[in-house]
């Protein structure tokens, strides 16, 4: 016999962007049920850097703090490598070319510090999904079901009823949601409604090793992170491999585990041997005697491909049933938590009443541009490898010994040609900055919808779109970073989002719009803090002056801010009626027009 059940939102998948779609829902008080057909998180490494917007997600539903306890340490996270190899026949085996600092050098970077409350870290997704699964749990007790798969799935006019089987008893259930996250990885969902995944497939195939093994008498410099592997023996950067700790006790040159990425022709048939593979990353390493324990050996596809659509009327895709990255640039876990986040705060609103249909159309305006973005400088990413490669001189068209007599050219200041071939490498090690500090691809996206009023002010010209984040409060931005105090608490701006929140950030002097808000949300229902900011006189004073340096109103403009931390209106000064004003916002921005057609 079927049972059915009813639940706001059904989520399918049980990885990053799933878990945190379920905690984010319950954060807000929507109930949600999350089934993955997987029987447990991920069992294999995955994806690792968790950037600064994904941590302040985090921190909002309450899970940094242990992310931050068992992630990466700060003096571990620095700096990426590129060596020569490990170990080998040739004296300069080992020997590092160069260290380029990575996504705020272990929170050194001003640029960094002054962006975010909070730092990167690095927590493979093995050590990841756990965390979040047990967090969700605890926010959603009897919601989070894995081993349970969706088979089947029909949209009516009411919502969407999907069927689901236990995978352990062969029992078969309904749900009815209004609506459903798709976080499968494109397994299931999306093929059921239509939606198709574009563009480039079989750049690489990628073999990951996860194993245990002492290294800390082979390495040094526990600054690094990655360790990219220039083998002249094996041709370069891409076919020398790539090493990253895995910890989980100690990390840097100590880490217990590692995990060992190599690159394979699309197809290539040794890829399925794990003897192969296994005996292959020994000799790549240089050590062939290696006491290695291996937990697993897994095949991956690279590939740059994105959904023709991420809404299919009552469902959404999120995360890899969307958009599937290159790793390079580490984007690709980080995007997925980011649609969550985008998507979620509209659920909410259009469930609680608060907003029409048509603020869920724009979960795609918004978050495809910033996608296709993040794949592209994924794919320039991968050229930036090549152009190292040409600066050592080395390839796979050489043999061994000539890209070593290439290679050891920048160790010898005697050589003529020393001086051109460090400012070469120097050069080609800058570039790969748009892998490691890519600021404004990962934290500084900006959004333009119809759920941003803009102002009428000119579109800013950036200095360098994927390098640098430059702040600013122009509608479609995210909210600037600073430090508040109110009665002896000092806390980041931010935070006055928690829980789906709208703020309401007004000068000094503006007073008008608080009021105006406040009854706005009094009459509207709208969840609303409004507050005045700034250096005196004020309900929030800016301790450090950093919104005063960054605010771009006058002492009585205003600056509205989503539940998502991205600016939805903002006016540089007084209008005569602030009441009038906001409420146009607010309608534009929920497209509440919608909601009277719906009703």
């Amino acid at each position: 016999m079927t049972t059915t059940s009813t639940v706001p939102v059904l989520i399918v998948g049980g990885g990053g962007a799933g878990l945190s779609a379920s905690m984010i829902l319950s954060t807000y008080g929507v109930e949600s049920l999350l089934v993955s057909a997987l029987p447990s998180t991920s069992i294999l490494p995955k994806a690792h850097v968790l950037g600064q917007r994904t941590m302040e997600i985090f921190t909002e539903v309450g899970v940094a703090d242990e992310i931050y306890q068992r992630g990466t340490p700060q003096e571990n996270l620095v700096a990426t490598g590129f060596y020569a190899g490990v170990q080998g026949q040739n004296p300069n085996a080992g020997r590092e070319i160069g260290k380029l600092e990575i996504w705020g050098a272990g929170n050194r970077d001003p640029e960094y510090v002054d962006a975010s409350p909070c730092p990167t870290t690095n927590l493979p997704q093995i050590r990841l999904e756990p965390i979040l699964k047990a967090h969700a749990d605890k926010l959603n007790p009897g919601g989070i079901r894995f081993n349970h798969e969706v088979i089947a799935l029909e949209q009516t006019e009411t919502g969407v009823r999907s069927t689901i089987r236990d995978r352990a008893t062969g029992e078969e259930y309904q749900v009815h949601s209004q609506y459903v996250i798709a976080a499968d990885g494109g397994r299931t969902v999306g093929k059921l409604v239509g939606i198709t995944l574009e563009g480039e497939r079989n750049i690489l195939d990628m073999v990951s090793v996860h194993m245990s093994a002492d290294l800390s008498d082979v390495l040094d410099d526990d600054s690094v992170l990655l360790r990219w592997l220039t083998n002249p023996d094996f041709g370069g950067t891409f076919t020398g491999g790539v090493l990253c700790p895995m910890g989980p006790d100690h990390w840097g040159t100590k880490s217990e585990e590692w995990v060992f990425h190599i690159g394979y022709p699309h197809g290539d048939p040794d890829t399925g041997d794990r003897e192969k593979v296994v005996a292959h990353m020994k000799t790549m390493l240089g050590m062939p005697d290696l006491d290695a324990e291996i937990h697993a050996v897994s095949v991956w596809t690279m590939e740059g491909i994105v959904a023709d659509r991420f809404r299919a009327d009552r469902v959404f895709v999120v995360g890899d049933a969307a958009h599937k990255h290159p790793p390079t640039s580490g984007l690709g876990l980080n995007s997925a938590i980011h649609d969550a986040h985008n998507l979620c705060w509209k659920l909410a609103q259009v469930l609680a009443g608060q907003a029409g249909d048509g603020l869920l159309d724009t979960y795609e305006a918004e978050r495809k541009p910033v996608i296709l973005r993040n794949i592209a400088n994924s794919v320039n990413c991968t050229q930036d490898r090549f152009r190292l490669d040409a600066a050592l001189g080395v390839s796979l068209e050489k043999t061994p010994a000539q890209n070593w007599k290439s290679l050891e050219v920048i160790w010898d200041p005697s050589h003529p040609e020393y001086s051109e071939r460090r400012d070469l490498v120097n050069n080609a090690l800058a570039a790969q900055s748009r892998e490691f500090h890519h600021h404004g691809l990962e934290f500084g996206f900006t959004y333009d919808s119809a759920a941003v009023v803009d102002d009428g002010t000119p579109a800013i010209e950036p200095i360098d779109a994927v390098r640098l984040y430059e702040s600013s409060t122009k509608p479609g931005h995210p909210l600037p970073h600073a430090f508040v105090t109110r009665r002896g608490e000092i806390f980041p701006l931010q935070n006055l989002t928690h829980g789906g929140k709208f703020v309401l950030i007004a000068g000094e002097d503006g007073q008008a719009w608080v009021e105006a808000a406040a009854k706005i949300a009094e009459s509207a229902g709208i969840a609303l803090e409004a507050v005045t900011v700034g250096a005196d006189d004020a309900d929030l004073a800016d301790v450090r002056f950093a919104w005063l340096r960054k605010r771009q109103i006058t002492r009585d403009g205003a600056v509205l801010v989503r539940p998502d931390r991205f600016v939805g209106f903002r006016s540089a000064g007084a209008v005569a009626d602030p009441q009038a004003v906001l409420t146009d916002a607010f309608d534009r921005i929920l497209s509440t027009t919608d909601l009277g057609a719906q009703q």
